[in-house]
């Protein structure tokens, strides 16, 4: 069933380490705003905070794709986990003590720099084992499984955090978050292995960083339908993180209880539940359009909207209706996304460049976290949330842009190129 020599065995390995990454990282999720504004953070601070993490993934994010593409995508998975379990316990250490708000903003970049050893080395890793092992599906098939076993995880991780918090502390989800994460470890040192892809150790760590950012660059930055939604990601991607952290305590707010710390935790079950049904959803959307493009451009302007809407919702039901529909959106986008973006780039830098790609979307979460939080501070959640919603519109133009660049990987009809690079053997 896990066997790396087949196909499904490679599908079947993606998605368990997805599980239980995803299970660990959304214990947290429902509650981790609330967290450090317990911890005695303001909320510019709070966000402040999560922009610390998004400029660790920001800063990390090409030296991690880097460490994929040259050393292997399997040990960069296990760094990652190991880098989240260490920092896990340092957040919760450090809201024992009630640390200053630089503590917190050093351990939050350390955070990012986990999470940035699993971007775009675990996406990296699964589309070349697919290609090695005779894979002839769509990605998005794939990645919309992946999609609904996050949502599963999440769903039930969100919720579990959220209520174990009420019944206990909020520092309890974060011990369980660090267990799964150990589990997480030894499960990735078992199962996964690099097929489909063979680093070349045979340089420098010097040599090969210049060599592959250069190479990133050309299939990358200076390749217009992936540059046109790296110049999105900043805006889709830094709003994106805001509406949900900030949800837990608008929801909060609306609610009328700041104790209710389950409440909290709907938020992030409401991400984890539209998850599934974003996945669920891709091969009927994949059914009405002609160009995956088409399908960016009108989910970004609906997303502006709907972002807008959630900013004068009136009540917790309505606010929670219209979360629901963003986050299935949201979620629907991703699979779509990313089979336009992996069809363009060639395997041998396709680690570094959905890297770079991660880096730009982490740059809108470093720039506009604090702004947003500030405006939270200043006028309220929901203005907040117009603010946002402004914001994320600026994306149109750029996946627009996309569309006119006629990629080779643009039409649903055709799959995107899996192949492997030639002079590179499957491992």
């Amino acid at each position: 069933m896990f066997s790396t020599t087949s196909w499904s065995g490679v599908r079947n390995t993606y998605l368990t380490l997805t599980l239980l990454q995803t299970l660990a990282a959304s214990f947290i999720w429902g509650i981790n705003t609330l967290f450090l504004l317990d911890a005695g953070l303001s909320n510019a601070e709070a966000f402040g905070a999560n922009a610390a993490f998004t400029a660790g993934m920001m800063i990390f994010e090409i030296p991690t794709g880097v460490v994929a593409d040259t050393r292997g995508r399997r040990l960069s998975f296990l760094l990652g986990a190991g880098t989240l379990f260490a920092s896990t316990l340092l957040y919760l250490y450090m809201w024992q003590i009630e640390a200053g708000f630089l503590a917190w903003a050093v351990v939050s970049a350390l955070l990012g720099l986990g999470f940035t050893f699993f971007s775009g080395a675990t996406e990296a890793w699964l589309v070349d084992a697919l290609s090695a092992t005779g894979f002839e599906g769509d990605l998005e098939s794939v990645f919309a499984k992946g999609q609904i076993v996050s949502g599963i995880a999440m769903l039930t991780g969100s919720v579990a955090g959220g209520y174990i918090a009420q019944v206990t502390n909020l520092g309890v989800p974060y011990v369980l978050r660090a267990g799964v994460l150990a589990l997480t470890v030894i499960v990735a040192a078992v199962l996964m292995r690099d097929i489909g892809f063979r680093p070349d150790r045979s340089k420098t760590y010097r040599e090969e960083v210049s060599a592959i950012v250069s190479a990133s660059l050309e299939h990358g930055w200076r390749n217009p339908p992936v540059r046109w939604l790296m110049l999105a990601a900043p805006f889709t991607g830094g709003v994106g993180i805001y509406v949900f952290y900030a949800a837990q305590p608008y929801l909060l707010e609306l609610y009328g209880d700041p104790e209710a710390f389950g409440i909290a935790g709907l938020a992030a079950a409401i991400v984890a539940g539209a998850q599934i049904l974003g996945g669920l959803a891709v091969p009927v959307i994949r059914k009405l359009f002609r160009r995956r493009t088409t399908i960016l451009v009108l989910g970004t302007v609906v997303s502006a909207g709907l972002v807008a809407l959630l900013g004068i919702a009136s009540n917790l039901v309505t606010a929670v209706v219209i979360l629901v529909v963003w986050a299935v959106l949201f979620s629907a986008l991703f699979p779509v996304r990313q089979a336009y973006i992996n069809g363009v780039i060639p395997s041998r830098q396709r680690a570094t460049v959905l890297s770079f790609d991660s880096l730009m979307s982490s740059t809108g979460g470093v720039v506009f976290q604090p702004v947003l939080g500030r405006s939270a501070d200043a006028w309220g959640y929901g203005a907040s949330y117009l603010v946002a919603a402004v914001l994320e519109a600026a994306a149109i133009p750029f996946v627009v842009g996309a569309r006119r660049s006629n990629a080779p990987s643009d039409p649903i009809e055709t799959s995107p190129p899996q192949e492997i690079e030639p002079g590179r053997p499957a491992g």
